[in-house]
């Protein structure tokens, strides 16, 4: 049994590792440079929390999600004003090279203005809602001499209806209670369920960007899913975010991590 242990003044936190066999690498000294560098990452990590979580805003508690895949949401259920720099940054990152851009999750149309703000070849939008796809009608007229194509569906039904793409923004939310403790309670990021769909989808050096969550850095798991599916990304950080006290987002920080995974 190995006992390792770091004491900071307003906390502790201990490492007992109780098998012979987990964490063995060929030598010992190998298995205790591990072990020191998991209590050093974990310490820092807190330290740097503790600093991190005197900018987060009360916000709201969640309550049960009812199904919102075809409810009649507010412009603020859909998405809060506060996202819009981080929307912003993510067109940059998906449009940089002019090509064809899978957009999945219409929403307000914030993301797809900016998008088309950007120049694109192409640029398909799923979206799942009927209320919204109504407006996405009504919004396309703005651009008549855009290649705008409609996939009508949840993500999870159409995708064989996806093409390849140069760019993928994927900036969806949960639709029930179910989604919400699946894929953002027990997930690094809510988007880690889509990346595989979104490496099958892009081009040789296509790019996948998505909302984060991520304040200012991001864990060593949610860096291994990217891995698994994409080569390399590139991160930048969205300071002074317009966080109201009362947000419902999942969000609370004042800063948002964006994120370019390249296939």
């Amino acid at each position: 049994m190995i006992r390792k242990f770091r004491r900071h003044k307003d906390f502790e936190v201990t490492v007992q590792v109780t098998s012979d066999t987990f964490i063995r690498p060929p030598r010992e000294a190998q298995r205790h440079w591990i072990l020191n560098r998991v209590l050093y990452e974990v310490v820092d990590d807190l330290q740097h929390l503790d600093a991190a979580a005197r900018r987060y805003v009360p916000g709201a508690d969640h309550a049960a999600l009812p199904d919102r895949t075809q409810a009649v949401l507010a412009e603020h259920e859909i998405m809060e004003d506060w996202q819009i720099p981080v929307m912003e940054a993510m067109a940059e990152v998906v449009a940089a090279s002019h090509g064809d851009v899978l957009e999945v999750g219409f929403g307000r149309g914030v993301a797809s203005d900016l998008i088309q703000a950007q120049g694109v070849r192409s640029h398909t939008i799923v979206e799942c809602n009927d209320a919204i796809v109504e407006h996405y009608h009504v919004w396309k007229q703005q651009y008549p001499e855009s290649d705008l194509r409609l996939i009508h569906g949840l993500w999870q039904d159409t995708v064989d209806q996806f093409g390849q793409y140069d760019g993928i923004f994927f900036h969806t939310y949960p639709l029930n209670q179910d989604e919400f403790l699946e894929h953002v309670v027990q997930s690094p990021t809510f988007a880690a369920h889509f990346f595989a769909v979104a490496a099958a989808h892009l081009r040789p050096g296509g790019v996948f960007t998505y909302l984060t969550n991520e304040a200012d850095s991001f864990s060593r798991g949610h860096q291994r899913l990217l891995f698994d599916h994409f080569s390399s990304f590139t991160l930048q950080k969205v300071d002074n975010l317009p966080i109201a006290a009362d947000s419902r987002d999942d969000l609370w920080a004042d800063s948002m991590v964006v994120v370019g995974a390249r296939k």
